[in-house]
């Protein structure tokens, strides 16, 4: 147990930049307490004390607001981040090196005994608020992006946002998405919030993309029209309501125009 809570404060630093020292993190880290409260319910848990390990999971409940049954499985090195509504469920499974973030939930699906909560292989990362429910099984090294809801299983490698889950990207090796998932994923341009370095802003990619089909849709109406001319039809003719400039225009870029033009306006 002792060296298994060394692993657990070591791997803050490779996960948390804002760790200074190992006296911090264990002093003020509720995730570490979380994880140091579990590993000792745990023991109690499987040598048959478990009023004693239930009584010590719902004190650590109200010291850290991170919510672990004793009966849950967790491996090495696992780190729960700044932590607050995290909860993790008596038949779920975690592998090593995996990372969960605050509002996280490994909830079930159904009130029958037995397995009813989801499995996390090796190197899951899960943003915060994400739900994952059910004895479903998320691949090695998969991401879930902040705010999904996962009821489905997920491939290894994969990334996964929106609710329902949805898969917007696989890693190479790890299986093929069809012609229809990657044109839509790509259309919408979903990123996975806090999972890679350098990441666009999310909501001007997809409208990016947004702009981009409409483009190729005019293409094609105006083929269309063409050829309708040619066939003596002029349906095409009627012309298209005007855009007004300005609905596509930033307010700063407004401001430019303004400034050059009052600076023209006094030459």
């Amino acid at each position: 147990m002792i060296r298994q809570l060394r692993e657990d404060i070591a791997c803050v630093f490779d996960r948390d930049p804002a760790a200074r020292n190992t006296f911090e993190v264990m002093t003020t880290y509720p995730g570490v307490h979380a994880i140091l409260h579990y590993r000792i319910a745990n023991w109690l848990w499987c040598r048959g004390f478990k009023w004693l390990s239930r009584f010590l999971s719902a004190a650590s409940r109200w010291f850290t607001g991170i919510e672990i049954h004793p009966g849950a499985t967790i491996g090495q090195r696992f780190f729960i981040d700044h932590g607050m509504g995290v909860v993790i469920g008596e038949t779920a499974e975690i592998g090593d090196d995996c990372t969960l973030y605050h509002g996280v939930t490994l909830g079930g699906t159904s009130w029958n005994k037995g397995k009813r909560h989801p499995t996390l292989m090796n190197g899951v990362v899960v943003g915060a608020g994400a739900k994952v429910l059910g004895p479903i099984v998320v691949g090695e090294n998969a991401r879930i992006g902040s705010n999904a809801v996962v009821t489905k299983e997920v491939p290894s490698g994969a990334t996964v946002v929106g609710i329902p889950g949805r898969i917007v990207r696989l890693a190479e090796g790890s299986g093929e998405m069809s012609d229809g998932a990657r044109k839509m994923a790509e259309k919408l341009g979903f990123d996975a919030y806090g999972i890679t370095d350098g990441m666009p802003d999310p909501i001007a990619r997809s409208i990016h993309h947004m702009f981009d089909h409409m483009h190729a849709v005019d293409n094609k109406i105006d083929a269309m029209c063409d050829s309708m001319r040619e066939a003596g039809l002029r349906t095409c003719d009627d012309a298209l309501p005007e855009l007004e400039r300005e609905e596509f225009v930033s307010l700063e870029d407004l401001e430019k125009e303004r400034k050059n033009e009052s600076v023209s306006a006094s030459k």
